[in-house]
């Protein structure tokens, strides 16, 4: 029997007592983010395929969220896949319908929290994030492996739940005020404000309220107290529905999560979020000077 789970998000504790279990798989679903010469961001990300190689929680399978997760087609970077390509991604590291899968990245877990909503918007809930990642297992010096885990492919069957994302027109028509529903930026708070000058898809969708991962996770990479994250929330509690978007999905896959934690269940995803919205050169952006 697999572990059966009882909360979106588990310790680290929760994890050591049942590494080994039959029927569970732990996935690494680390990217990093590419620095310029000078340090700054360039927007762009690349695989944490080396890192897992180097050190990763003993039997955790890697899972390329810029490749294999991603619709490969789309012309914007990490448009979730079809289902088809899920369940071939999914089966390939081992995962089946009777499995039990916890989830982790070396940042703030909102890649993690990526591959969560995927499998959440794919009909799947076995699923749990681990609180704090690479980070806080580290921190806690608890055992970690070296080298490549080979998974033993299997089958994955997925019913998709597209109540979970909105497109572009549907959020044309929050902002214009012809569908009720609140929206949320994940983004950082100075690319909200339109004040880093360094980032590209400055400012906001307008009537957007901003709740950046840095409000729900603490320094420590751990999610914070549900009252914390409530109190984050407080601006759109009784919206019905909320829809969440960031510079590209992987951020507002975070707030979603976050949403999730504490009872939300009217929660989508923009997946084309700014990286779309700001294309279109008819398309609103506000930031706070406007």
């Amino acid at each position: 029997m697999p572990p059966v789970l009882t909360s979106p998000l588990v310790s680290t504790q929760w994890l050591a007592d049942h590494l080994g279990a039959d029927d569970m798989v732990v996935v690494d679903t680390t990217v990093r983010p590419v620095a310029g010469v000078d340090g700054t961001p360039t927007g762009r990300f690349t695989t944490g395929r080396e890192g897992h190689r180097a050190e990763h929680v003993p039997g955790a399978v890697f899972a390329d969220l810029i490749g294999d997760f991603s619709d490969s087609d789309a012309h914007l970077p990490f448009t979730r896949p079809g289902r088809a390509r899920f369940e071939d991604a999914v089966g390939a590291l081992g995962i089946s319908n009777e499995t039990t899968v916890v989830v982790y990245d070396d940042a703030r877990s909102e890649w993690a929290c990526r591959l969560w909503w995927l499998f959440r918007a794919f009909g799947y809930d076995d699923v749990a994030v681990l609180d704090g990642g690479a980070s806080v297992w580290r921190d806690e010096r608890r055992p970690v492996e070296r080298g490549h885990v080979e998974p033993d492919p299997t089958l994955f069957e997925a019913v998709e739940r597209p109540d979970l994302w909105v497109d572009k027109t549907f959020v044309e028509r929050v902002v214009a005020g012809d569908e009720s529903a609140a929206l949320v930026c994940a983004s950082p708070a100075p690319e909200f404000a339109g004040l880093d000058g360094r980032r590209p898809r400055l400012g906001h969708i307008p009537s957007s309220v901003s709740v950046p991962v840095e409000r729900l996770v603490d320094p420590d990479h751990q999610f914070r107290a549900e009252s914390s994250i409530e109190a984050a929330f407080a601006p759109v509690a009784g919206a019905g529905r909320v829809v969440v978007y960031c510079g590209a999905g992987i951020e507002a896959s975070a707030d979603a999560f976050a949403l999730t934690l504490i009872g939300e269940r009217n929660v989508a995803l923009y997946d084309g979020s700014l990286d779309e919205w700001s294309s279109d050169a008819e398309a609103p952006l506000r930031t706070l000077a406007a």
